[in-house]
């Protein structure tokens, strides 16, 4: 088998596993308990914070557990709203964004926000000049993504968060849950980011957890509120064993870094120059600096994107038809309909996005399978 959907989701490592099994067998207490059992939860969840903080040089007390990528946009999203209301109801975004910040946006435009979507150029970029042009005095939020998620282009943060220097009340967002491990680092916590969003199944732990950075001094209405945990930001009993093997996946994953994304670079060039000979191929993505070093967007001419996907399947290879958050709607990909693909070739699209367990070996299997399928497409492409 060879999987190439890591930006959907990425298998645990077994030391993670380990480390939530030890974790949920051994130290089982409720970390607000203040009995003996509580307090050995309470030492390893904030030593947890301490591991993840310094790994991404960062204070402890910046980082913020969630559920996922999911729950952090929406808070960022939500409680800059809540918090900041009084002082105007205008946010700007990209038209690229993910669906979780998509419809949390729509959310608020419906309770009376007024939301600026970002257009975006033919590479998936949104020009800084934009951002600078939709600025106003109500502007209370700017939320761009790192990395987007469909084709794997890289946003122009430092550039932007350049331009909010100026603006020190406007809260700026990036959503990160496709950046960590892929060699980005400064540009997520670049000087004037105030919260990132990240999700710890893209990163080799476990479902239903993540956390949110939020650059201290920067408030933020906390979405559940119950108990007061984390520092009464994000109510409810802590996933301590979650969280911890969220902590060691991310050491895991910083140690082998460089050598993780050099690695993906190079599968993702020999599967690019070996789909470029072929005249029905449309790539999205391309191998400049301006794309992440794991996502592959392309398409063949005239076949969906979905028959793409179950053909590669036959031969043991798993990829997407773009987001896998919408990949089962059959919904046309948000970022290439906001660069103005031809809406033919957008239901063609297919994605591969690549992890570190990817060899070489996996780019030259899946170039000999290209070749089968798309001979198999010929009469449909002629």
């Amino acid at each position: 088998m060879i999987y190439f959907d890591n930006s959907a989701t990425t298998p645990v490592w077994p030391e993670v596993l380990a480390t939530f099994d030890q974790v949920t067998k051994q130290i089982w207490g409720n970390p607000s308990s203040l009995h003996k059992l509580g307090e050995p939860a309470w030492n390893l969840l904030e030593q947890s914070r301490r591991q993840i903080a310094q790994l991404l040089g960062v204070l402890p007390s910046e980082i913020i557990f969630t559920s996922g990528g999911s729950e952090g946009d929406n808070w960022v999203i939500k409680g800059t709203a809540l918090a900041k209301r009084q002082f105007g109801k205008h946010i700007i975004t990209s038209s690229v964004e993910h669906a979780a910040v998509r419809n949390a946006m729509a959310q608020l435009e419906e309770l009376g926000f007024e939301v600026t979507y970002l257009p975006v150029d033919q590479t998936g970029r949104v020009k800084p000049a934009d951002v600078q042009a939709a600025l106003r005095s109500d502007t209370i939020l700017v939320s761009i993504m790192a990395v987007n998620n469909e084709i794997g282009t890289i946003q122009p943060i430092k550039e932007i968060g350049e331009i909010l220097q100026a603006y020190p009340r406007v809260h700026f967002m990036v959503d990160a849950v496709q950046a960590l491990g892929k060699g980005l680092d400064d540009v997520v916590f670049s000087d004037r980011v105030d919260f990132a969003t990240f999700s710890a199944h893209k990163f080799h732990a476990l479902r239903g957890t993540g956390f949110v950075y939020a650059k201290q001094g920067r408030q933020l209405a906390p979405l559940i509120n119950g108990g007061g945990q984390e520092r009464g930001q994000r109510s409810g009993t802590e996933n301590v064993a979650g969280f911890a093997a969220m902590a060691r996946a991310i050491r895991l994953v910083k140690e082998k870094e460089a050598q993780s994304v050099k690695q993906e670079q190079a599968v993702r060039a020999a599967i690019f120059k070996h789909l470029q000979q072929f005249d029905h191929v449309h790539l999205f993505s391309d191998l400049t600096p301006q794309f992440a070093s794991h996502v592959l967007c392309f398409a063949i001419e005239g076949v969906r994107g979905e028959t793409v996907v179950h053909a590669f399947e036959d031969h043991d290879i798993y990829i997407s038809t773009t987001s896998a958050c919408s990949s089962k709607k059959q919904a046309e990909a948000s970022t290439l309909a906001a660069m103005k693909v031809p809406t033919r070739l957008a239901e063609s699209a297919v994605r591969i996005s690549l992890g570190d367990q990817n060899t070489l070996a996996d780019a030259v299997a899946f170039n000999q399978a290209f070749d089968q399928v798309y001979a198999g497409f010929q009469k449909i492409i002629d």
